[in-house]
């Protein structure tokens, strides 16, 4: 049974950070490229970073040299490290492989930046 379990979102002031975890199971995992996603209110859900089976990273331009993904293939886990969050950076955000390679998705985790 394919599972994507989110964890570590919450309420933050702008400048602050949280850490995303992704536990996956039930899926194929070290050889693909696996990405975290977001969904803000209103909004279509958009492919924030993605990592390689060899740890190369790429990241959307809003949140390049804030946000680091990682992997970790014996846990069968991926990342999300967000720093200097900003308001903008609130939303649901999910894991999963990479597109067109996408399983069920997960109930992801709420990430909301406010004052």
């Amino acid at each position: 049974q394919v599972r994507l379990v989110e964890s570590g979102g919450g309420l933050v002031q702008p400048g602050g950070s949280l850490s995303l975890s992704c536990a996956t199971s039930g899926i194929i995992f070290r050889p693909y490229t696996l990405a975290w996603y977001r969904q803000a209110p209103g909004k279509q859900r958009e492919l924030v970073a993605h990592i390689t089976p060899d740890d190369s990273t790429s990241y959307i331009d809003s949140v390049k040299g804030r946000f680091t993904i990682s992997r970790d293939n014996a846990k069968t886990s991926v990342y999300l490290q967000m720093n200097s969050l900003k308001p903008g950076d609130t939303a649901v955000y999910y894991c999963n492989r990479i597109s067109p390679y996408l399983v069920s998705w997960g109930q992801g985790t709420q990430v909301i930046v406010s004052s």
